[in-house]
This record gives structure tokens, sequence and C-alpha cells, in this order.
């Protein structure tokens, strides 16, 4: 999916998300209200349910984020090494040049290749982070959204 793919992704599942959370909230309050009124008549399954079903979300959501964050990292220390071994090799390419002009060439050469992968990588990583941040918001969205159907009825 294209970093444009997933901002929007993550846009759309936000919104959802915030008029799912009003909806719940409001009605929630409403279920409160009445068991603060009547609290023999109090909806304990749905009293129950605010407190446990945020716990299961956040669970799920800090597991995906974790781990994704652990991901994340793993690609950094493998792009950190790849350009380690290429500043390395381009550091033995200067050293062996017989001119200036191949001392140049051999540095130009790594410096534009630096660059191209520097612009890839980091549009590589923007998008995997705004992805993890779309999938770590995912249980949170679930859950908001099947509660606010339900309890709509």
């Amino acid at each position: 999916m294209s970093p444009i793919d997933e901002a929007a992704r993550a846009a759309r599942a936000g919104q959802e998300l915030l008029e799912a959370s009003g909806d719940v909230i409001a009605r929630r309050l409403t279920i409160m209200a009445e068991a603060v009124a009547d609290p023999a008549k109090a909806d304990l399954a749905e009293l129950t349910l605010m407190g446990s079903e945020k716990l299961d979300a956040m669970t799920k959501s800090a597991r995906i984020g974790l781990n994704g964050a652990a991901v994340l990292a793993q690609t950094a220390q493998s792009v950190a090494a790849r350009e380690t071994a290429a500043a390395g090799r381009a550091l033995e390419a200067v050293l062996r040049s017989q001119t200036p002009t191949e001392m140049v060439a051999a540095h130009s050469a790594w410096a534009a290749d630096a660059w191209t992968r520097t612009l890839e990588q980091g549009w590589a990583m923007g998008a995997a982070m705004l992805k993890l941040q779309t999938d770590a918001l995912q249980p949170i969205h679930a859950a908001a959204v099947a509660n606010a159907e339900r309890l709509r009825k």
C-alpha cells in the first residue's frame, strides 16, 4: 500500500473511531445515570464491559505496537549495517584511487547512491510507521465500532 493510501486508511479509521467513541460514551453515560438512579435495574453486563473491553482492546493494541516497533528497530539496524558496509566500500575505493579525479568519482558515486537510498528508506520507514499506527489502532477501532452498533439497538 502506498504511503498516501496508508495515510487515507489512518484518517478514515481515526474518524470512524471518533464518531463511534462519541456514540458509545453518550450511551454509556446514560446507562451509568440510570444505574445510579435505580441500582436494582442497572445494566451490570454493560457496566462490566466498559472496563474489560477497554483492557482487551488496549492489550491487543499494545501487542501490535510492540511487535511492530521491534520490526522497525530490526529494519533500522539492517539499514545501518548496510550503510556502514557501503561507506566502508566507498572508503576503500577512495583509498585505492590513483588520481584526485578517481577519488572524487568514488566519493561522488557513494554520495549519490547514499542520497537515493536515504530517500527510498525514509519513505519506506515512514510508510511502515504509518501502517503500524493504523494497525495498532485497529483493535480499539473495532471495539468502539462494534459497541456503537450494539448500543444503537
